[in-house]
């Protein structure tokens, strides 16, 4: 018998870093057990053909086992069972051990001389550990497979001794029986030690990827929650704001109206002027919840309740305070400065708003997470089209944690409601800009009702 490859299998030796393996690795999809097939039909045809060179190679007559054909049969029946390698793991493995130790006590020549056979067996060994789901399992059919390739190596030692098969020069420091065994147990040991490591490393590897896609599930989902978040908190704000607006004018219709009556007979011109107020009134506040209710309709079912708590009244701000905001803004590690272009309009009191509070949120962005020096903050009128706010800075992101840009998200949402656009990001010539473009819809003069 020849041992020059085939002897010992480790067991299941302590510290494999699968014992904690809980996780079962997925069987492959179609396309990869198609290739585990394609795999095995082709190392059995070369194993047929490497039957064949070690045949012909031969100094001597060889025994072809029975039939003349048992060597080329074993030598492709051992490649066979690959085609399910991952299929099913541990019985490939035992199967092909069993062919193993058939081969190399039948055909001797063959099995010795053809490394299909080896490279088959090695394979079988990989694949069981790096695919096998039951880890427990596995380290019970390696302690099987080790033993009986153990015992198989131990009984070619004795026999080679017994009928003085090694001979040599026995000019070495050992004589050749001793260095046919060290040599022999230590080319074995590399060999299954080899499939057994590399088998290891990659279902480990394997788990490691399932886990880190895993953890990307989780934070793109935790992500999306959050930016869920931001848009829910931004409705919230803007349902406030829209309260606040709608209470100023209802409150301006009720004292018009108690007006008018106590004037009604007295001084009907006076009450003449007052219901014109109120119509006026009116139509702007019906315009501006125009502008929100869709979006406001729109929200999470979630926020029923929510958006039915009452909240605390803040002061409405508007673009007429972007000055004072500015002025605020200022301290001693940061500059801020403020310009306005165009000819000043009556702005719808949601839109000023939304003008007042990206600015704001803008200004606290470079404060908290920027290194800017300085930073303007631009008010421009464009005709009576649209109203536009910019914000830049001379800037760079902190090292630190920057946040998690929920604010851009909320002023994107804000402006998107209103139906404008925005630009948010970094600068060509270095630093961060956050403009945002709002479309107008000119409030009538007072007294002068809009025509529908």
């Amino acid at each position: 018998m020849s041992t020059s490859v085939s002897a010992s299998q480790p067991g299941t030796p302590p510290g494999t870093g699968t014992s904690g393996g809980v996780w079962p690795r997925p069987t492959p999809d179609r396309r990869g057990l198609n290739r585990d097939i394609a795999l095995g039909l082709g190392m059995a045809v070369a194993g047929l053909i490497g039957t064949e060179l070690a045949k012909s190679t031969a100094p001597g007559s060889v025994d072809m086992g029975a039939g003349g054909i048992e060597a080329y049969v074993l030598s492709a029946a051992i490649a066979l069972p690959l085609c399910f390698r991952r299929r099913y793991p541990l019985t490939v493995v035992l199967v092909v051990s069993v062919l193993f130790f058939t081969a190399g006590e039948r055909v001797p020549f063959a099995f010795a001389g053809n490394l299909v056979t080896q490279i088959a067996q090695f394979m079988a060994m990989y694949t069981a550990v790096a695919w096998a789901q039951d880890r427990r399992r596995m380290k019970i059919v390696l302690v099987v497979v080790f033993l009986m390739m153990f015992c198989w190596l131990f009984y070619g030692f004795v026999k080679a001794l017994q009928t003085d098969a090694i001979k040599g020069a026995n000019e070495g420091v050992l004589s050749p029986y001793v260095s046919f065994v060290v040599l022999n147990t230590a080319v074995n040991i590399l060999y299954f030690f080899g499939a057994y490591f590399w088998g290891r490393t990659a279902w480990g590897v394997a788990r490691q990827r399932h886990e880190l896609e895993q953890q990307a599930e989780e934070l793109a989902t935790q992500q999306q929650e959050n930016a869920r978040r931001a848009v829910i908190d931004e409705r919230l704000r803007i349902s406030r704001e829209l309260h606040d607006v709608v209470a100023h004018h209802i409150s301006s219709i009720g004292i018009q109206a108690g007006g008018a009556r106590r004037v009604m007979e007295s001084d009907p011109e006076a009450a003449k002027n007052a219901l014109s107020v109120i119509e006026d009134s009116s139509r702007t506040a019906v315009n501006e919840m125009r502008q929100l209710l869709g979006m406001l309709r729109a929200a999470d079912p979630e926020l029923d309740d929510e958006l039915g708590v009452p909240v605390g009244k803040a002061p409405q701000a508007g673009a007429d305070r972007l000055p004072a905001l500015v002025s605020s803004a200022n301290s001693d590690v940061l500059s801020v400065g403020f310009h306005q272009i165009g000819q000043p309009l009556k702005l719808p009191e949601t839109i000023s708003v939304s003008v007042y509070r990206i600015a704001q949120e803008a200004l606290t962005n470079v404060r908290r997470h920027s290194t800017a020096r300085s930073a303007h903050v631009t008010l421009r009128y464009l005709d009576d089209t649209a109203v536009e706010v910019e914000v830049i800075d001379d800037g760079r992101p902190k090292h630190a944690p920057v946040g998690s840009r929920l604010g851009h998200v909320g002023i994107r949402e804000r402006v998107s409601l209103l139906g404008g656009e925005t630009e948010i990001g970094p600068r060509p010539v270095g630093g961060f800009r956050v403009r945002a473009r709002i479309p107008l819809q000119p409030v009538p003069p007072e007294g002068e009702p809009e025509n529908e």
